[in-house]
């Protein structure tokens, strides 16, 4: 009898939004033989169930099953891979990654190697360990399709062809491959996916027939694009979407939801595990970042990781049939004032990207920005120093476009704390990194700060950031602004990133960042 599959709650992601380098790391760059560990730590020390193997915009160990058996195995004697605990590779999509087409073909062409060296060493044959990926930029149920079809005719039928004259067939050189089929996920990362995910996840039912799907909802990218509301408005839409998806046909939906540690990208943290599983019910997989395992004390992350495991899934995602085409239009909303802003802020937010140190060694990222043909041409940062150059300026990305709540009537509002129910507990937490001193410095220095930031962001931008300040604490209730010593030290850093800049000691800028994104674990 096949052993039910065994869903993982925890997935240890590679996102690198770590301010803290974790003491074993050999440079300040976790990558190489340092992921090949990170793995093997996250499961054996933080006890996450599974780690995503990110083959997307970086390079990564090709032989890393080799290594994790080799180097640990009497953990995973104990811990089966692909059974107890799961790597699980996301691929570039060759459809928008046009650079990493060939890397998307060589990450599935891993697969089967992967397996052979798991059955060789659990003496068991075949062992399926690695059989899932994830697809980011998913939009349509053809480009799962496309993706397990190429596995199929590309990798796992040539082996059946012959190879000579003699009717040798290549299995017989290279052995069998597995697994047959691979299990593709989903990562939905704009509007239009998100709200149409129970279109594609349906249709994708419909001609596959799996025994169940995992589907990855995006929460950054979308925040970057979208605006910290609308993403969570989305997120919720999407859990509801698919939970009725599952009723429907009858078919189990697990979803992964992918957060960080600050409200912006999500908010889950070590201090922040109960609001977060409330927040996205019906979730069965969330990722713990870097930050998550690198800011915070070891002994806190373990506790927090054992709670997560234990709580996931929490409830079932609140049922918005109802009122979807109202959250839609909600969102919108929400998006328009963003954008208006955010289109004045691109200058300011790339040069303060610029002192953000990487953690990783990543490629050029393609992203996805909503409304990049509307900032003349100008690319703008991951989610990550995207949302830690906001919060270097003492300006949280969380209230940009707030000011459209003072134009909703009564139904939305009360639909947007029905649907958002932790809302005045994420601004008030944004709300300790709004420093007042910085806005004030800004002010008084602007002509020397200006050729740095623009004066689009002066003339535009922070007129508008302010009014969104006012109009959170007005209609929400929030205190802007620091409440104790430990915010007054973290606002002391922030004003003097700022004077460093000003005083064009940069290398002490960057310092002081980085100070800053420890005091607040995380830098975006």
């Amino acid at each position: 009898m096949k052993k039910e599959r065994n869903i993982p709650r925890t997935m240890a992601s590679q996102h690198p939004d770590n301010a803290t380098i974790p003491a074993w790391c050999q440079g300040q760059l976790i990558s190489g033989e340092d992921e090949v560990y990170e793995a093997y730590y996250s499961y054996a020390v933080l006890g996450c169930q599974e780690v995503m193997w990110d083959a997307e915009g970086k390079d990564i160990d090709p032989h890393v099953v080799r290594k994790l058996f080799t180097n640990y195995g009497e953990y995973f004697s104990n811990n089966k891979l692909g059974e107890d605990v799961f790597l699980t590779l996301r691929i570039p999509n060759p459809l928008i990654e046009f650079s990493e087409r060939k890397i998307f073909l060589e990450t599935l062409e891993s697969i089967p190697k992967h397996n052979d060296v798991a059955s060789s060493f659990y003496n068991q044959s075949p062992m399926v360990s690695i059989f899932e990926i994830i697809l980011p930029f998913t939009v349509s149920h053809i480009d799962l399709i496309r993706v397990r079809e190429t596995y199929r005719k590309v990798i796992v039928e040539p082996v059946n062809e012959r190879i000579d004259y003699y009717g040798l067939k290549l299995k017989e050189l290279v052995g069998e491959v597995y697994p047959q089929e691979i299990e593709v996920i989903p990562l939905l990362e704009d509007f239009k996916s998100l709200v149409g995910c129970d279109e594609i996840v349906s249709k994708y039912i419909e001609l596959v027939s799996p025994n169940y799907v995992r589907v990855f909802i995006a929460r950054s990218d979308p925040a970057l694009n979208y605006g910290f509301v609308s993403a969570t408005l989305l997120a919720k839409l999407a859990l509801s979407k698919l939970w009725n998806l599952e009723n429907h046909y009858g078919i189990k939906i697990y979803p992964i939801i992918g957060v960080g540690c600050l409200p912006f990208r999500g908010h889950n943290s070590p201090e922040n595990i109960d609001r977060v599983v409330e927040e996205y019910r019906g979730v069965w997989t969330i990722t713990i970042q870097s930050a998550y395992r690198y800011d915070y004390p070891e002994e806190k992350v373990k506790e927090a990781v054992k709670r997560l495991n234990n709580l996931l899934p929490y409830n079932y995602p609140k049922d918005l049939a109802g009122i979807e085409e109202q959250i839609i239009s909600l969102a919108q909303k929400f998006i328009e004032k963003y954008q208006e802003s955010i289109e004045a802020a691109v200058d300011a937010v790339n040069y303060i990207a610029s002192f953000i140190p990487p953690r990783r060694g990543r490629k050029l990222h393609i992203g996805l920005y909503g409304y990049s043909r509307r900032v003349a041409g100008k690319s703008v940062p991951r989610a990550i120093p995207f949302t830690g150059a906001f919060y270097s300026l003492g300006l949280p990305p969380e209230f940009i476009g707030m000011r459209v709540l003072r134009n909703l009537n009564e139904e939305e509002y009360n639909i947007l704390r029905q649907v958002h129910t932790k809302l005045r507990e994420d601004f008030e937490e944004a709300g300790r990194r709004v420093v007042w001193e910085a806005i004030s410095l800004l002010t008084e220095y602007r002509s020397q700060l200006s050729k740095h930031l623009s004066d689009e962001f002066y003339r535009k931008f922070l007129p508008l950031y302010l009014e969104d300040l006012e109009t959170v604490s007005e209609i929400l209730g929030v205190k802007i602004g620091g409440r104790n010593l430990s915010d007054r030290r973290y606002a002391n850093t922030i004003e003097n990133f700022l004077i460093s800049i000003l005083e064009e000691e940069y290398d002490k800028a960057k310092d002081e960042l980085i100070e800053a994104a420890k005091l607040r674990r995380s830098i975006g």
